[in-house]
């Protein structure tokens, strides 16, 4: 399709696109991107609540097409990542609590909260390395989900396989009351993917490409947050005896992601971005050594697979990360985007400008708590730090969850204003 054929809103996703994209590749597009992460602030200020997000698709989606059709200068779609609230009941969730649930102490305008608990005990690590499905399946599912106990049952115990006698287990009463409960699970689930991927076709057909198009881990998040648990995590950390466990463990998340992520080989699309939200590796939580060979290295792996299929790998820092930057040059050239909560940007230009993207660090409390005066001085100090010679796109340190309308419009005012190249 020629250009001039194109319709006003494929115009404006290419020119969006194409201003990404040049960023990312360490260019210096026609204005800086508006790549801003506004989570549960659209929902609040458009009639809808993070609880819709679980229960009223509708409603959380339409506030997306209205916060986006309000503000043309974004670069991206923001499209709610709808969970069912209904299939977490269903499955008896248990690593989190979340908005609308009922009888949850969560604020409806809130994401969901963690509940951090143990699923893997130590002495369990050669078990679950050994027989990863199996541990999954007999003891991992039934702790974190309390209404899928019946899962421990499913045990596999071949002897004399001269019939369907070996099935015996999967027909079971237990059996069945599992498979009804995911069934159950499944079509509550499916009714959640189809709102996100309505609503992201319609911000598609409006102008705005995705914001992200899959979702990672670090391998030792996965390890830290799903299995270990933090203090968990802490206990194995430091005992030299158990470094061989987190060294296979972190090894093996990192191929099973790099073999879920496969299918950006096979699917045409527009972005090829995947969002890794980092939590276990901000400055003093591991020391250097600690960070490159259990953190870092399983990672990096996983972002130089996702590089060689096309993919841009958007790493989501959290917290102080200063002592990790120099950790973060080594990946290819204009290949990866890095967001930053709270580091020194000046330092982190300085040390990343060559190689990768930069994005992140405006004040999210400011935008809540402060004037409209200080917001302003804050882009412009940000926008001077950040812009020269590319490479760089606009974002909070942070997810919104809350600002005053006069001071998020003062973001746009200042971004259209002060951003051009």
């Amino acid at each position: 399709m020629s250009e001039n054929t194109l319709t006003k809103e494929q115009q404006l996703f290419a020119e969006r696109l194409k201003r990404v994209d040049d960023a990312i590749a360490l260019k210096e597009p026609d204005r800086v991107p508006c790549f801003c992460f506004v989570a549960s602030y659209v929902q609040r200020m458009y009639g809808s609540s993070y609880a819709d997000i679980y229960y009223d698709f509708e409603k959380a989606g339409d506030a997306a097409v209205q916060f986006h059709r309000d503000h043309p200068l974004m670069d991206v779609a923001l499209v709610p990542q709808f969970t069912s609230g209904k299939a977490n009941e269903i499955a008896g969730s248990t690593m989190i609590d979340w908005p609308g649930r009922p009888g949850s102490i969560v604020d409806k305008y809130s994401s969901h909260q963690v509940i951090e608990r143990e699923m893997m005990l130590q002495e369990e690590y050669p078990e679950m390395l050994n027989d990863f499905n199996g541990f999954m399946m007999n003891k991992y599912i039934p702790r974190a989900y309390k209404n899928l106990g019946a899962a421990a049952n499913l045990k596999m115990t071949p002897t004399v396989v001269l019939s369907t006698s070996l099935l015996t287990p999967l027909y079971s009463p237990q059996a069945q009351e599992y498979y009804g409960k995911l069934a159950q699970i499944a079509a509550e689930d499916a009714k959640a993917g189809a709102a996100t991927g309505k609503y992201g076709q319609i911000l598609a057909e409006m102008g705005f490409p995705p914001y992200m198009t899959g979702i990672s881990e670090a391998p030792y998040d996965i390890l830290g947050d799903y299995f270990r648990g933090t203090m968990g995590i802490f206990e194995d950390l430091v005992d030299e005896d158990m470094a061989e466990y987190i060294d296979r463990a972190c090894d093996m998340f990192a191929d099973q992601q790099i073999q879920a992520l496969q299918y950006f080989r096979f699917v045409d699309m527009p972005v090829k971005r995947v969002f890794f939200p980092l939590h276990k590796a901000m400055d003093g939580f591991m020391n250097d050594k600690q960070f490159e060979r259990f953190y870092w290295k399983p990672l990096r792996k996983i972002i130089l697979a996702l590089i060689d299929m096309g993919v841009t790998p958007y790493i989501y820092t959290e917290g102080p990360y200063s002592s990790r930057l120099k950790f973060l040059t080594d990946v290819p050239k204009g290949k990866v985007l890095y967001h930053f909560e709270k580091v020194d940007m000046a330092e982190a230009k300085r040390v990343l400008g060559d190689t990768a993207a930069i994005c992140g660090n405006l004040s999210i409390s400011n935008l809540e708590f402060g004037k409209k005066h200080d917001v302003e001085e804050e882009m412009k100090r940000l926008l001077d730090t950040c812009m020269p010679g590319g490479g760089y796109l606009f974002d909070f340190n942070g997810s919104l969850e809350n600002a005053k309308p006069e001071n998020l419009d003062a973001v746009f005012e200042i971004l259209e204003k002060e951003g051009k190249y």
